[in-house]
């Protein structure tokens, strides 16, 4: 049997809206059967805006104290910068550093000096990962052992130093 091409296409127009209302069924059923199986939402614990600039300003005030010149990065979760403060006097530098140490904190839930360790040997290794920093210096904010966010220092003559005022800042959370 032959056919027209205006038949062809009309043919063809009809098992297209077939299959879409198909699809839409399917979705619909589906979506419910999700929501009666799984849950479709959660609740997750954040910094606060206050709690996060309440930490930095603890974490400069603490290096202010001992003369070091050094810049706060706080970051939540994501590791997107919530708070960043720079100390009178600090270094270019400093913010690049305190910002990658804070998402480094944030990202392994685990102090930058911990971390410095198992960066060592041949081949990949977590250095190689974008924007981590292993350098003392910063420091997860953990909830019931969930890292939330990272409060990271860079400008410190030594890693050990950038680590004991974010620490200050960290003991003003808790």
């Amino acid at each position: 049997m032959a056919r027209s091409p205006e038949q062809g296409t009309v043919v063809a127009m009809d098992l297209k809206k077939i299959a879409i209302a198909t699809l839409v069924v399917l979705s619909i059923g589906g979506g419910y059967a999700a929501a009666d199986q799984h849950t479709t939402t959660r609740t997750e614990k954040v910094l606060t805006i206050d709690a996060a600039i309440k930490a930095a300003q603890a974490t400069l005030d603490a290096a202010e104290k001992e003369n070091q010149r050094v810049t706060v990065a706080v970051v939540d979760r994501s590791g997107d910068v919530v708070v960043l403060l720079a100390g009178d006097g600090a270094g270019p530098q400093t913010e690049e550093s305190a910002r990658r140490k804070a998402f480094t904190a944030v990202s392994f839930n685990a102090p930058t000096s911990e971390l410095a360790g198992r960066v060592t040997g041949q081949g990949a290794t977590l250095r190689d990962i974008p924007g981590t920093l292993f350098l003392g210096g910063g420091v997860p904010v953990a909830i019931d052992g969930t890292s939330v966010a990272g409060i990271g220092v860079g400008g410190a003559p030594s890693g050990d130093l950038d680590e004991k005022y974010a620490k200050a800042g960290l003991a003003t959370l808790k």
